[in-house]
């Protein structure tokens, strides 16, 4: 029998599978499958009661989806009893739609949507054209039948499932909303794969084996098994930590929003869509945790427009936020925070989202075409049915995943300063200096590891190796605001406002308050930093942050800099042909020194783990030549040679064969770019580099 390793070039990970599946063995007969016995015998309950040519279509189609339980019934959402409900209206209607789904020879997606879009038809002429009524035929409910009558064949699709399944097993099919042709065919081939290494596990075929009755399907393909796995896969491989309890889903957790189709108490809340109109207010100008307060009368005295919505919202619904006219984007999550009072309606903000959901990608999805605020949108308050909230949390998730927390190593001031070559006073004087000044810049030459110090200084002040708090990226002459603030980018239907890498920063680490998030620049003095930076020179002072907001050119929705956002630069000192950093930007940041540091006891320490005496000796006419280089009037300081050229090698290694590449090929271009108007001085240092070697 081979191994799950063994298996071969497949699109998923192997490896990870295996793991889990010593887990769902385990819980196999404790949880699972007391829990889950029923699909089996759903199964077999469907096959031996389906007749498509049943006098009573109506009935028929009842009694055979009568023991589906959960599988056609989440909060909500009732698409089995809808359409029971249609097949007693349009018996015929409904039952080609059956015939045509369970027609083989056509192609799977089609008769997905073909399914779909007779279900609305016979809606429609069953209870006219109200907008607001639902039929329920997703791809879940659709492939669920495709599933009850062909079980060796095919397998449930559900969205949330297989693209949590796709990410935990590292799997190469992408799963992306939107992309549902795409989606159902590659939810087909990842599950094919899976199940062809759930058949090498003698031990899990045993367990199922052993438990199967006579009431249940006999499952000789497995798919049943593999649709279970994926979906343990999917609830509990990755599980979250423990949460305190709450009234309400918590977006700000580290775990995904639980959607209102996967919880089981989804039915306790209400979900709701919110208008603003950033002409008059903007979510931007609260901050996550804050509640506020929204009339229920408009400014004339009057009621709001459907009025009725104010009254129906509950403590803990959940609230998506969007700003109108001229943003038109879904740019935060709440909740309702406190019932009406006959005056006014109390909401919190839980999130900003750091990649805005543009009006135009919603209102494009088939999904949302009944959506209230989308039929009819004059008014502020508009009910959400729990499958678009969850579709369009789906949609914010796939550009705002949610860090998750628990999971990094920790980190602190002993770490740092036996990964940095500093002592500690100098690490204590930086640190200090970074979390007052709230942005400093690192300037030395090549090599004196600026950035590898500037990403463990960060980790040092979190207390942990958590590189989601840490952006990284790279000036250079091309750089612009459009990369770094934001700007418009042409799209298929004209342009639409973008927001640059800074920008998306600032709004996660809203998100966040009380802790420290990090962003990160490389050759800072590369770009050109007033036009980079724009507006942002004033709001990255230490003393604006959270206080000042400027209105950024795209629309009217303010934006400012939070406190807890720290900045680290990186400058090469020995680049001539860089400008001077511009100076109303120098004054917002503070400048640390960053040396050499070959006469640390951190690297006196690591040169004598090498014991090389080649080490040794180069060490010492490095630091002779650092010297000649600091008193030379056209070089200075910041010209110096940095210790990291020698860092990152071990005992192992063949010191004489590394250190004299370092020196051909590193520290001799460099000589030769320093004094390149004399040769002579460049050749006396290349004759005591390489004597070393000479012995």
């Amino acid at each position: 029998m081979r191994t799950l390793r063994e298996l071969g070039n497949s699109m998923f990970d192997h490896a990870r599978l295996s793991e889990i599946l010593v887990d769902y063995k385990q819980a196999f007969e404790r949880s699972q499958w007391p829990e889950e016995r029923y699909k089996w015998e759903a199964v077999r309950h469907f096959q031996d009661v389906w007749d498509a040519g049943a006098d009573d279509f109506g009935d028929m189609l009842e009694q055979s989806l009568s023991k589906c339980g959960n599988l056609l019934v989440s909060s909500g959402n009732f698409p089995a009893r809808m359409i029971v409900e249609l097949a007693r209206e349009r018996p015929e209607e409904v039952r080609s739609m059956f015939v045509d789904l369970f027609d083989e020879t056509r192609d799977y997606y089609e008769r997905i949507a073909t399914f779909k879009g007779r279900a609305t038809d016979v809606l429609r002429a069953v209870r006219g054209q109200d907008t607001t009524l639902h039929h329920y035929q997703d791809e879940n409910t659709v492939t669920t039948y495709l599933w009850l009558r062909f079980p060796d064949r095919y397998y449930v699709y559900k969205y949330s499932e297989v693209k949590a399944v796709a990410k935990e097993l590292g799997s190469g099919y992408e799963i992306k909303k939107g992309r549902y042709a795409s989606n159902l065919r590659n939810h087909l081939a990842l599950y094919d794969e899976i199940r062809e290494a759930l058949k090498q596990d003698a031990e899990l075929v045993s367990l199922l084996r052993s438990n199967l009755t006579s009431e249940c399907y006999p499952d000789p393909e497995l798919r049943t098994l593999t649709a279970d796995v994926c979906f343990y896969i999917s609830r509990h491989a990755n599980e979250c930590p423990e949460q305190p309890e709450t009234d309400a889903p918590n977006v700000t957790a580290p775990c995904v929003t639980p959607s209102a189709e996967d919880a089981d108490d989804a039915t306790a809340h209400g979900f709701w869509w919110l208008n603003a109109n950033p002409r008059i207010w903007s979510f931007s100008n609260i901050s996550v945790g804050e509640v506020q307060p929204y009339t229920l009368l408009n400014e004339s005295g009057g009621k709001r427009r459907i009025y009725q919505n104010f009254l129906d919202a509950r403590t803990g619904d959940m609230v998506i936020g969007y700003e109108s006219y001229p943003v038109k984007q879904v740019v935060a999550i709440g909740r309702i925070a406190a019932e009406q009072d006959g005056q006014s309606l109390d909401f919190e903000k839980l999130e900003t989202l750091a990649t805005p959901i543009d009006y135009r990608t919603l209102h494009d999805c088939p999904e949302l075409a009944n959506m209230q605020y989308f039929t009819n949108p004059r008014g502020t308050l508009f009910k959400l049915t729990p499958d678009e909230y969850d579709f369009i949390v789906d949609l914010i998730r796939e550009e705002n995943p949610v860090s998750r927390e628990g999971q990094h190593d920790p980190y602190d001031k002993g770490d740092f300063l036996d990964d940095v070559y500093m002592d500690e006073a100098r690490y204590e004087r930086l640190r200090a200096v970074l979390l007052r000044k709230k942005n400093v810049i690192l300037q030395g030459a090549p090599g004196v590891g600026k950035t590898f110090c500037a990403r463990r200084l960060a980790w040092s002040i979190m207390g942990e190796r958590d590189d989601d708090r840490i952006e990284f990226v790279q000036f250079h002459q091309s750089y612009s605001y459009e990369d770094f603030v934001g700007g418009w980018r042409p799209e298929e239907e004209g342009f639409a406002w973008r927001p640059g890498v800074f920008y998306r920063f600032c709004k996660r680490a809203e998100n966040q308050p009380d802790k420290p998030f990090f962003f990160i620049i490389d050759e800072i003095n590369r770009g050109n930093l007033s036009r980079i930076f724009g507006e942002l020179l004033m709001l990255v002072e230490a003393d604006y942050r959270d206080v000042a907001k400027v209105t950024l050119p795209y629309g009217d929705a303010p934006f400012s800099v939070p406190g807890n956002v720290y900045i680290i630069g990186m400058m090469n000192t020995a680049d001539r042909s860089l400008a001077m950093i511009d100076y109303a930007l120098r004054r917002r940041f503070s400048f640390f020194d960053m040396a050499p540091a070959f006469d640390t006891e951190g690297f006196t320490r690591y040169r004598e783990s090498l014991a090389s005496d080649t080490v040794d000796e180069l060490v010492a006419k490095v630091e002779e030549l650092n010297a000649e280089i600091a008193r030379d009037g056209s070089l200075g300081k910041g010209f110096r040679i940095g210790h990291s050229y020698f860092c990152g090698h071990d005992a192992s290694e063949d010191a004489d064969e590394w250190c004299l590449e370092v020196v051909d090929f590193e520290i001799l271009p460099m000589l030769s770019e320093y004094w390149f108007d004399d040769d002579s001085k460049v050749a006396r240092w290349d004759n005591v580099l390489h004597a070393v070697f000479q012995g």
